[in-house]
C-alpha cells in the first residue's frame, strides 16, 4: 500500500481521489484549502487524514502526491513535494508557463523521483492498441495525422465559468484545457512536433471570453498534422485519424474503438473495445503512476513529454495571436 495525497478536492481532485482508492493499492489523504470541500471528503470517502496545510501534508512524509490545483500552482506545489522526497502525478496541462520548469526537471532527476503528467487518453485500451499497431509497422509509416473534437462544454461542466476554466492564467480555454489532450496523444502516436501554426476564438460560450473553438496545423517531422476542436458542438466526438503509408487507423473516443483500413476503397475493419465505465481511464491511469513508483512500468506520461505538451500548448496561444508559424525547438529553451 502506497501513501497518497490529493492535492485539491474540487471535481478532478475528488475523481483521483476516488480513483486511487479503487485500485486497492493506496491509501490515501487529501489537502484542501476549502473548509467544506474538506469536510465533503471525510463524509464521502476513508480518507486517511485531511490536511489543512501543505506543510503538514508534506510533514506526513507520503509516498506521492497527486498535484489537482488550478495549472499555475503545479510547478512549485510539485517541486516542493519533490524536495521532500516524495513522488508526483501532475494533473494536466503541467503549467501556464515555464517558470520554474527546469528546476522541477533537474530535481526530479537528482532525486531519481518518478514524476507523470495525467494525459489520460494514455490509458485508453483501444488508443494504445492503435499505437502498438502503427509502431508494429504493420500500415507502414504515419505521413498524416487529423484530430476532431467537439463537446457541448456547458452540459458536461455547467460550473466552468466560476473554475479555473474562465482564465488562461490558471489553465482555461479550449487550447489548456481540451486541445492539450489531442495534441499530446497526437505526439504519442506519430512523435513530437517540430513547428505549428494556429487560429482560435471565443464563439459561443456564455460567460467567458477564453477561446472556445481552435484549428491548428502541425509538422511532426515528414508527418503532416491538423487539428480542430470546439466546446460548443451537441454531439460529443472525438476522432484522431492516422494516415499511413499502406493504410489507415482511427481512434473513436465515443466509440470505445479503433478501426482500420488498408485496401483502396476498403471498409473499415473495427477493434472494438467493451464499453468503459466513468473511471476507468483514470484508475488505469492510477495503477500504472503506482507501478512507476514500483519500478514495474515506465509512467504512461513522463514529465519530459509533459513538457513536450506545455511547449505546444504555449506555441498554439502564441500564433493564434499572430497566425503565424511557431518553431517548437527544446534545445534553444532557457527556464527561468
Amino acid at each position: 500500500m502506497k501513501s497518497i495525497v490529493i492535492v485539491g478536492a474540487g471535481s478532478i481532485g475528488e475523481r483521483h481521489l476516488r480513483c486511487f482508492l479503487a485500485t486497492g493499492q493506496a491509501e490515501v489523504s487529501v489537502y484542501e484549502v476549502n473548509p467544506s470541500l474538506r469536510a465533503t471528503m471525510a463524509e464521502r470517502y476513508p480518507v486517511k487524514n485531511i490536511f489543512e496545510t501543505y506543510d503538514t501534508a508534506l510533514a506526513s512524509e507520503p509516498d506521492a502526491l497527486v498535484i489537482c490545483t488550478p495549472a499555475d500552482l503545479h510547478v512549485t506545489l510539485a517541486a516542493q513535494a519533490v524536495q521532500h522526497g516524495a513522488h508526483v502525478l501532475i494533473e494536466k496541462p503541467l503549467s501556464t508557463s515555464l517558470a520554474g520548469v527546469g528546476n522541477l526537471q533537474r530535481e526530479v532527476a537528482s532525486q531519481r523521483l518518478i514524476a507523470a503528467v495525467a494525459y489520460v487518453y494514455r490509458a485508453h485500451p483501444a488508443l494504445a492498441a492503435m499505437r502498438a499497431a502503427i509502431q508494429s509497422g504493420r500500415f507502414g509509416k504515419p505521413v498524416q495525422i487529423v484530430a476532431i473534437a467537439g463537446q457541448n462544454f456547458p452540459f458536461y461542466r455547467p460550473t466552468y465559468r466560476e473554475t479555473y476554466y474562465r482564465d488562461r492564467k490558471t489553465g482555461g480555454g479550449a487550447v489548456q484545457d481540451a486541445l492539450t489532450h489531442l495534441i499530446n496523444a497526437a505526439e504519442w502516436l506519430v512523435g513530437p512536433a517540430e513547428s505549428l501554426v494556429a487560429d482560435s476564438g471565443h464563439l459561443l460560450l456564455e460567460g467567458v471570453t477564453v477561446e472556445d473553438t481552435v484549428h491548428v496545423l502541425t509538422r511532426h517531422g515528414m508527418v503532416m498534422g491538423c487539428f480542430s476542436l470546439n466546446q460548443h458542438q451537441l454531439p460529443y466526438e472525438t476522432t484522431i485519424t492516422v494516415n499511413c503509408q499502406r493504410g489507415t487507423a482511427r481512434f473513436e473516443y465515443h466509440n470505445c474503438r479503433w478501426r482500420w483500413s488498408a485496401e483502396p476503397g476498403g471498409d473499415w475493419h473495427d477493434e472494438s473495445n467493451p464499453a468503459l465505465e466513468r473511471d476507468t481511464l483514470i484508475i488505469r491511469q492510477s495503477e500504472a503512476f503506482l507501478g512507476a513508483v514500483d519500478g514495474r512500468n515506465e509512467p504512461l506520461c513522463s514529465l519530459a513529454e509533459g513538457v513536450q505538451t506545455l511547449h505546444m500548448n504555449l506555441a498554439i496561444l502564441a500564433s493564434a495571436e499572430t497566425r503565424q508559424w511557431k518553431t517548437i525547438d527544446l534545445k534553444d529553451v532557457t527556464y527561468a
